[in-house]
């Protein structure tokens, strides 16, 4: 089977031009059973030889058909067989490899597809087209709808997000890394709004961060034109990080959490909760940012890191 996602993006554009066909996808029909030399193409799909050469050099060039020369009886025919019975494009994660052996899982969750949540006003949602529910109903977080929004805020409460876990089951987890933009929720805007924000973990409150404001002093570098000027226009690009020993937020110690306390070999996820301790000193809120506002093109990104024990 062929593999290709969005950490290789070349490729896939590659292979999804390959694809775009119905000519090029008969030819790999066609292919299914035996090797077939291009005017046996050609005569099965009822196309010129010379179209059918022109799809053939495609397919070859994504590597989804191997080609061979062999002798014919007037000089040599190019004999096509298929390289894979399966193709998976795989839009939303990868598996890669760091330059000292270890493996890491990453996928980006889209921040209006949370799976339970808990908010009080003030509380919207917006998409890049418009706002998505009225403001300060927290019933209408629950529509249907949510899962559209690119900017969440809420002033009190929590939004929670079960990520998929999807590594072998012989890895063991070196790292987690959770990346979003967000900062506090004010009327409008205000720099210095402070809020403490904490994340949470499978349950386990990894840290807590004090957002120093909801920034407006500028436009957010994604904002759509309908976006008032006069409300918040961007966060702040936020990195914790669990390992063995400790968690961090931007390089920068904030909890004794270890990756031993989150229980994940216990299930298929991770549950993520962001949002404001009922307890917290500063109870400012919070916005999150999707990829198409704020200043940065990115929704909540999770990597893992693993190693893997070779197979015997």
């Amino acid at each position: 089977m062929l593999e290709v996602g969005i950490h290789e993006p070349d490729k896939l554009v590659q292979v999804a031009h390959a694809l775009s066909t119905r000519s090029r996808v008969d030819i790999l029909r066609l292919l299914n059973t035996r090797s077939m030399n291009v005017i046996e193409l050609a005569e099965a799909l009822q196309l010129p030889v010379s179209t059918v050469a022109n799809n053939v050099k495609v397919l070859e060039a994504a590597k989804l058909i191997n080609t061979e020369l062999l002798p014919a009886v007037r000089g040599a025919m190019k004999v096509c067989s298929r390289n894979y019975d399966d193709i998976l494009i795989s839009l939303n994660s990868s598996v890669r490899s760091t330059k000292d052996g270890m493996k890491f899982y990453e996928v980006e969750m889209p921040i209006g597809h949370y799976s339970d949540c808990e908010v009080h006003p003030t509380c919207g949602m917006a998409t890049h087209e418009g706002m998505l529910v009225r403001e300060d109903e927290p019933a209408s977080f629950y529509h249907p709808k949510h899962v559209a929004a690119q900017i969440i805020w809420f002033r009190k409460g929590y939004v929670e997000y079960l990520l998929p876990l999807e590594i072998p089951q012989n890895a063991t987890i070196q790292s987690i890394e959770l990346s979003m933009e967000m900062c506090s929720e004010a009327p409008n805007y205000d720099n210095d709004w402070p809020s403490d924000i904490s994340v949470w973990v499978n349950g386990v409150e990894i840290g807590m961060w004090t957002s120093p404001g909801d920034f407006g002093d500028r436009r957010g570098l994604l904002n759509p034109a309908w976006w008032l000027d006069w409300t918040t226009q961007y966060g702040l690009l936020k990195t914790w990080r669990i390992d063995h020993e400790r968690t961090t937020l931007d390089m920068q110690k904030v909890s004794d959490v270890k990756l031993k306390d989150l229980q994940l070999n216990q299930r298929p996820n991770l549950r993520l909760r962001i949002g404001v301790h009922p307890d917290a000193v500063h109870k400012g809120g919070v916005n999150l940012f999707g990829k198409q506002f704020g200043d940065h093109a990115q929704d909540i990104v999770m990597r893992v890191t693993y190693t893997q024990e070779e197979a015997e």
